[in-house]
Order: C-alpha cells, then structure tokens, then sequence
C-alpha cells in the first residue's frame, strides 16, 4: 500500500493528467491538498513511485518559458492507479463512524476541537 504523501502525489498527478510535472503537482498538493510540499520531497517521492512502477517519467522538450530547461513529466501507470484507489478506499473504511468521517455524527474529543 502506499503512503499519504505517495498518494497526494498519484492524486496530484491524475488530477493533472498530460500537464503532470513537479512544480505543477506542487502547487496542487498545496493548494487541494493544504500541505507544504518541497520540490526535493516531491522528487525523492517520485523516483521511489516510479521505483515501484506506480508512475511513469520521462524528460519533454525544453522550452523558452522555461529558460530552456525540459520539464520532467509524469504518468500514473495501471497498477499507481490501483494503489491509490486501495489507499483511498482504506481510509474510507478506516474513517466509518469516527467523528471527522463521511457521515460521522459524534462529536469530536474537547481536546481536538
């Protein structure tokens, strides 16, 4: 199974489809997802999933916009797509009936309020 930030990194990256690459799935991790994100994180984190065979990279062609440096681009394969969903759908269960869970109706401890 993989972990939270691997798994922010494969939503990052589906969420972004043909325009996936680490400053653009940075800015998605940080902004959709609420959580700091370095770029050396992203990058360790992304050489470990491609490691795994959960992500595709390859370098595209460089650009002016870029000062002539190419962006390293990013594809969930078949089995990323699998791990994520397994993820997701773990939490799902995990979070059935507790207060911060989809349709938990208990109130939250004093001290996490």
């Amino acid at each position: 199974m993989v972990g939270e930030f691997e798994y922010l990194i494969l939503s990052a990256a589906a969420h972004l489809s043909d325009e996936a690459y680490g400053a653009a799935m940075r800015e998605v991790i940080e902004t959709s997802g609420g959580r700091t994100c370095s770029l050396g994180a992203l990058y360790t984190t992304l050489d470990r999933l491609e490691t795994k065979g959960l992500v595709e990279t390859w370098m595209c062609a460089p650009t002016q916009q870029r000062g002539g440096r190419a962006k390293r681009m990013v594809r969930v394969t078949g089995d990323g797509a699998r791990a994520a969903q397994e993820f997701y759908e773990a939490v799902q269960r995990i979070s059935r009936g507790v207060p911060w869970g989809n349709g938990g109706h208990k109130r939250l401890p004093e001290d996490a309020a």
